[in-house]
């Protein structure tokens, strides 16, 4: 699971107004002799170097300092290509020093020593890198939001590290060269800066400049480091070629059916780091095919299903694009817009052979960086290329229909740091089809402003859209939200408004479920950070939410949310909330516009467990109650149970298992024969099993395995008609016969094995199995529909890539050698 011990910290950074104490400064030492990379501190280098040192606690009881014989002590060395790092951590024995194997980008049980600069002391944006007492490397970016600092650990830099164990605890040095930074050219440079160490088994998280939980941000509380001068920022150029092969089986557990494919691919990224503050990152044919399954379900809303983007261009460096919430990258490649035109106008005896459910990516670019006036820059291109379905006759003719035409994807986004960790960006985003189809383009201004004591917010965000193209009128719609609150201290609270008017869309480059509402928001929550007894942190809060439609003016829906959560001192953790929705009316379950289905009252209450994390097993329990006052005892359960075992530093596993009963619950079903809404009264028991396994060989070599079975199945009971006050009928007509009942099965294996043969290059390799089935057997046990589904046709996949990083910098020495 992808880390960063502050995703504590970030929960916690619900805020204050307390003065920050007095900045720590650290002055680096510049060097003609680079230390040796060995994870050992004696080289002579690092003899008379000043220490950091005196960490202090954030978790689990802020403000405590650590003990002499437990202290941390990091040095900094530079020259002319890259800043060192020298760390102890000290322990009164070996053993006390937590060091699972764990890949790139993954902390897992170990202790670990990070280092976040800021290198424009803006107390807004910092660049980290983490490494663990296994030698296993962490790095990431940090950006404002309202609620203090994100962290983006989707970004990758190429630096070094080495890690020793010793019986006085563990040493660390890191290289991170400048290419791996960005910063301004000037000859006395002056960085903000924060030293960050997790002791794993006691779940201790310590800071060298401390960090108040009760501040609003985390990057501003960070302290000084000094003594750097004439930094030559370098030319930062890199290749990474790819070649990459693949194998498919499709029906693979089919007899007589040839179903062997394969393909060969290959391409290229590209970074360039156009000045010092600026980067280009291209990708040129780029090839996902490694990245991790989807989580497919049986959709039941009216609604689209949202997708973690798992491919990394898309996740890593990202940050300035996803200002507004303009930016779901899942459009870019995703599934072709007129994908249902393949089945328009079918002639007898035709039949749909291939229809492409995503668009082929040709090329993206990303352009980002920021002025040392703090002026942030970004420029987003995508290129995906036409697509087509293929129809097939009796006689085996064939004709191809367009479902996608060539269409560019572009984002502009400018974002100007402000005092008081604040911030007012423009963004614009474009999605240009070529052809007969629409484009689309929306944009407008975000803020977020913080008073100068950091304990008021407001932030929010006016947008306008527009939908245009060959033959339409052009469609304009707007949104904006303003809201704000008090944002530090123990008790925060905060109040928002959000209007998105009927002509307002996003959706050709953002995600937006449905438009036309007003809604309203109220929070209120109250931290202890500081607790006596039996808790080490606790809190509640309280949400209320009241939406209205905007056109034709209309009540939608009230809600009621509370909780309450703590984390014990041996660090577990509880967490209870509750849910409460007045009667509604909710225009978007009848799928036909004009109608509305009055949704009834409905409770749900929630409570979970987990235990420590640092333990050999850990785990926890979710149960969730519900009540649905529909007339018909609707009542629904959730109920989770997962857990890790770590058997050794290198191999764990663990599961997760859900299963959650709905019994009596209304719905839409399916369209009559005239086009109305027909609803059923339906019973739905799900179950979903994700089993996952690591197996890792070092800090750059790992295996990871992981299982997924959803079942979903749909048992209708009864039908009915939508009358027109929004309540259901009974169904009386015998026209209607159809029972839509469904049995949905999703089997999807991922196993891959990852080599970082040299920094910045790696081999991997990947076998993906998956099936999808909808029998419609709703009458079938667990055990006997499992079975059926390894009896569906399975999709089988293997395939080899290799990523190679070229260093321009090493391509120079060469040549001047």
């Amino acid at each position: 699971m992808k880390v960063l011990l502050l995703s504590i910290l970030f929960s916690a950074i619900t805020l204050c107004a307390f003065s920050q104490k007095e900045k720590k400064t650290l002055v680096a030492q510049k060097t003609t002799t680079p230390p040796k990379m060995d994870g050992a501190l004696d080289d002579a280098v690092w003899q008379n170097v000043p220490i950091a040192t005196g960490f202090v606690e954030l978790q689990p009881t802020a403000g405590h300092h650590e003990k002499p014989e437990e202290r941390t002590e990091v040095k900094i060395l530079y020259d002319n290509t890259s800043i060192y790092i020298g760390a102890r951590m000290y322990e009164t024995s070996a053993d006390k020093v937590a060091k699972e194997l764990a890949t790139r980008d993954n902390v897992g049980n170990a202790d670990f020593i990070g280092i976040i600069f800021d290198t424009y002391k803006d107390g807004i944006n910092g660049t980290g890198f983490f490494v663990t007492a296994a030698n296993s490397q962490f790095d990431a970016k940090y950006a404002p939001n309202p609620n203090g600092n994100t962290e983006d650990p989707n970004w990758n830099a190429v630096w070094i590290s080495k890690v020793k164990i010793d019986e006085q605890g563990w040493t660390a040095e890191m290289k991170i060269p400048y290419s791996a930074l960005r910063f301004a050219k000037k000859d006395v440079q002056t960085w903000g800066m924060n030293l960050i160490r997790k002791r794993q088994n006691l779940q201790q998280q310590l800071f060298w400049n401390e960090i108040d939980p009760k501040m609003n941000g985390f990057i501003n509380q960070e302290g000084i480091l000094t003594g750097l001068e004439k930094l030559e920022p370098p030319v930062r150029l890199a290749f990474y070629p790819y070649f990459s092969t693949y194998v498919n089986h499709y029906p693979y557990n089919t007899a007589g059916v040839k179903n062997t494919s394969n393909a060969f691919n290959g391409g290229m990224d590209v970074k360039y780091g156009i000045n010092e503050s600026f980067t280009l990152d291209l990708t040129l044919i780029p090839d996902f095919g490694q990245v991790q399954s989807d989580n497919r379900i049986l959709n039941l809303t009216p609604f689209e299903v949202k997708y973690n983007e798992n491919r990394p261009f898309f996740t890593e460096g990202t940050e300035l694009f996803n200002k507004g919430n303009l930016f779901y990258s899942r459009r870019v490649g995703g599934p072709p817009i007129n994908s249902g035109a393949a089945y328009a106008n079918l002639k007898p005896g035709e039949e749909v052979i291939s229809n492409p459910t995503e668009t082929k990516l040709l090329n993206a670019i990303k352009l980002s960086g920021r002025t040392s006036k703090g002026l942030g820059i970004g420029l987003f291109n995508a290129i995906t290329n036409t697509s087509y379905a293929t129809i097939e006759d009796a006689q085996g003719n064939r004709r191809q229909v367009q479902t996608s035409p060539l269409a560019n994807y572009n984002i502009l986004v400018f974002d100007q740091n402000l005092k008081n960790n604040s911030a007012v960006t423009l963004i614009n985003t474009n999605v240009n089809r070529f052809g007969k189809d629409y484009s689309a383009d929306v944009g407008g201004l975000v803020y977020n402003l913080n008073n100068k004591k950091n304990t008021y917010n407001l932030s929010g965000f006016a947008l306008m859209s527009n939908l245009y193209g060959p033959g339409r009128p052009t469609q304009t719609g707007y949104s904006y939200e303003v809201g704000g609150g008090r944002s530090s201290g123990n008790f925060t609270w905060s109040i928002y408004q959000d209007l998105v008017d009927s002509k307002y869309d996003s959706n050709d480059l953002g995600i937006l479920f449905n438009n036309n509402f007003l809604d309203h928001n109220l929070n209120l929550s109250y931290t202890n950070y500081k607790p006596k007894k039996y808790f080490s942190q606790w809190g509640v809060w309280t949400n209320t939410y009241y939406s209205r439609r905007v056109n034709p003016t209309s009540y939608q829906y009230f809600n009621q949310n509370f909780g309450g959560f703590g984390q014990l001192k041996n660090f577990w953790q509880i967490n209870i909330n509750g849910h409460y929705r007045r009667q509604g009316q909710d225009f978007y379950e009848p799928r036909v516009a004009g109608l509305v289905y009055r949704s009834p009252e409905n409770f749900v209450l929630n409570w979970n467990l987990n235990t420590n994390r640092a333990k050999r097993l850990s785990g926890g329990f979710f149960y969730s109650d519900q009540w649905v006052a529909n007339n018909f005892g609707g009542h629904g359960h959730d109920i989770e149970g997962f857990y890790n075992l770590r058997l050794s530093n290198k191999f764990s596993f663990g599961e997760d298992i859900t299963y959650s009963p709905k019994n009596n619950y209304l719905g839409y079903s399916t369209m009559d024969g005239a086009g109305n809404p027909i609803f059923a009264l339906r019973d739905v028991k799900t179950v979903e099993n994700i089993f996952t396994l690591k197996y890792t060989f070092s800090g750059i070599m790992g295996l990871n395995l992981r299982l997924r079975h959803y079942w979903s199945k749909l048992n209708n009971k009864q039908f009915f008609n939508l009358a027109s006050n929004g309540l259901v009928k009974t169904l009386t007509s015998t026209d209607f016969n159809h029972d839509n009942n469904q049995n949905v099965n999703i089997w999807n294996v991922d196993m891959v094995y990852v080599w970082q043969f040299t920094p910045g290059s790696e081999l991997s390799v990947a076998w993906k199995n998956s099936t999808f089935s909808n029998t419609g057997l709703a009458t079938q046990n667990y055990f006997n529909n499992l079975n059926n589904t390894f009896n569906q046709p399975q999709n089988n996949n293997f395939s080899l890539k290799v990523l190679y990083y070229i260093d321009y910098q090493d391509i120079r020495k060469k040549h001047k050698s």
